[in-house]
């Protein structure tokens, strides 16, 4: 009681764009460990150290199932079917998907620096494994889903955290809305112009 709120200012992890996703996959293709990461990350929305357990054992159906390491939130995530088609073509002797060269598990941290060289051999060392949390934040608030809606596929538990995934989609597609309402007012005061008070100027 009487004490402020902490105010986070920070956007944290920088969002990958469209055209940074394109020119990852242009140089780690679906079928490349590099490629199904980016999968993984980029189709579920979970953060790394859930996206490194993932694993057959998970998968029942269209579905896969998650209980994050952060808020021990369980979750049901349906998935895309790119993902699917590509986790239907790994071989099925892995507890993961994702697994170092000599076949183990990744840890968080490992699987972290992992990824980033990867991003650093696409040219991309701007971006990180936790951005693409935020591209799929951003990919459900830009064709207008609701936050309940991306919060169920996410996990995160408030609006309030989920703000900093789609703070910048958000105010972009509400600008874009105010200005087609502007023109389309703008039109139908061309079509049907409103007509003037003979009796104004008296």
């Amino acid at each position: 009681t009487g004490i402020r709120k902490y105010r986070n200012t920070s956007e944290g992890h920088p969002s990958w764009s469209e055209e940074g996703i394109a020119q990852y996959r242009a140089r780690h293709p679906l079928d490349t460990r590099a490629g199904l990461a980016l999968a993984l990350l980029v189709y579920t929305g979970q953060r790394r150290g859930d996206v490194v357990k993932m694993g057959r054992q998970h998968v029942t159906g269209d579905l896969i199932a998650v209980r994050q390491e952060k808020t021990d939130i369980p979750l049901l995530i349906p998935m895309h079917p790119e993902l699917m088609q590509t986790l239907d073509a790994l071989p099925k002797t892995n507890m993961t998907f994702l697994v170092t060269e000599r076949g183990a598990p990744f840890s968080a941290a490992g699987f972290g620096n992992w990824f980033r060289e990867r991003c650093d051999e696409a040219g991309l060392p701007q971006y990180s494994a936790h951005g693409l949390r935020h591209a799929a934040a951003t990919r459900f608030a830009n064709i207008g889903c609701t936050d309940e809606e991306i919060m169920a596929f996410t996990g995160h538990r408030s609006r309030a955290s989920l703000a900093v995934y789609t703070r910048g989609a958000d105010q972009l597609r509400l600008a874009r809305r105010a200005l087609a309402k502007l023109t389309n007012s703008e039109q139908e005061m061309v079509q049907h112009p409103i007509p003037l008070d003979q009796n104004w100027r008296k």
